[in-house]
């Protein structure tokens, strides 16, 4: 059990409640292989409904029907919750009965048939490719000023955020063992703790390169113990994802036209610039590590004007 979890407010919960709360984070973590962050959001969420079932006079969750599910998330949206925290929570219920089934803890799933309301899936504002060589002209240039080895490695990040398409997450926890030289390929640990391989091109392995030979001397400098992590920060530990963000936006920034989006936003230009570069869509797929192929069609969206050019471009009776 995580520390954070022993050291929560029970708000009111009975230790049987809280034993129940703690075998489903075991579970997140060991057998779904969730993110400490998904585990976190999760457990927040049931206790939330536990303390509302309580509230309302259900003791025991094998009690729970679909309506008092409904009544939780009609409580919400009337407090002015937004359509993504009702869905991100009514997910987190499902997630927790369907566990709590299996368990044996209740004999059917109330919230097997539990609706929210739909959130309309947003897409990152575009940057362009002419966007995307502003970006890295502009970084290379501050890193050639500064003439230290975390502007090398400011350039390598952005570079292999942008060429590979990893979550900042993903890019965190990268290892030097994962980096394979030979192939211009990385090893990615993403969700759900599914690896997969992603490919470099030959501007990312070169920035790569050159902060790996920069990387010693931050490493040496940092006052923690020694780290097998690719990206570091000043202290030498493994990088923040703070740290890539705060990386991320400020070269963003320097770009006249380009909107400050973070790394997610780097990932969806990698997505979309390779579909209008050719790329098939479960090529992208695969690259960007979605199960869903629906996932990748939404969040690699090319506009109809570039669909309808492809169209006329490749089609025999355009």
């Amino acid at each position: 059990m995580a520390k954070s979890d022993q050291r929560e407010n029970t708000g009111g919960l009975g230790s049987g409640q809280l034993a129940i709360l703690d075998d489903f984070t075991d579970w997140l973590r060991q057998v779904r292989g969730n993110s400490e962050h998904t585990v976190r959001a999760y457990r927040a969420d049931m206790k939330d409904l536990l303390e509302h079932l309580q509230r309302t006079g259900v003791e025991r969750i094998d009690q729970t029907g679909v309506h008092d599910l409904r009544a939780w998330l009609a409580t919400m949206q009337a407090a002015g919750a937004a359509p993504a925290t009702l869905q991100r929570r009514r997910g987190a219920a499902r997630t927790f009965f369907r566990w709590a089934r299996q368990e044996g803890l209740v004999a059917t799933d109330p919230a097997h048939t539990l609706k929210a309301p739909s959130v309309p899936r947003r897409l990152p504002p575009d940057i362009t490719r002419d966007d995307m060589d502003e970006l890295f002209e502009a970084a290379s240039s501050r890193a050639a000023e500064t003439q230290g080895p975390l502007g090398i490695r400011d350039v390598a990040i952005l570079e292999v955020l942008y060429a590979s398409g990893v979550r900042v997450s993903e890019l965190c926890g990268l290892d030097l063992g994962d980096v394979d030289r030979g192939r211009s390929t990385l090893r990615v640990l993403g969700k759900g703790n599914k690896e997969r391989t992603v490919p470099l091109g030959a501007p990312a392995v070169r920035a790569l390169e050159a902060w790996l030979v920069a990387r010693p001397a931050v490493v040496r400098a940092g006052q923690g113990p020694t780290t097998n992590a690719v990206f570091v920060g000043a202290r030498g530990g493994r990088i923040d994802q703070r740290v890539v963000r705060r990386v991320v936006h400020q070269a963003l920034d320097a770009v006249a036209e380009a909107p400050s989006v973070g790394p997610h936003g780097l990932r969806h230009a990698m997505a979309t610039h390779l579909l209008e570069g050719g790329a098939d869509l479960r090529t992208v797929q695969e690259v960007l590590g979605h199960s869903s192929l629906s996932t990748t069609q939404v969040y690699t969206h090319v506009s109809n004007a570039r669909l309808q050019a492809a169209f006329r471009q490749a089609h025999p009776r355009a």
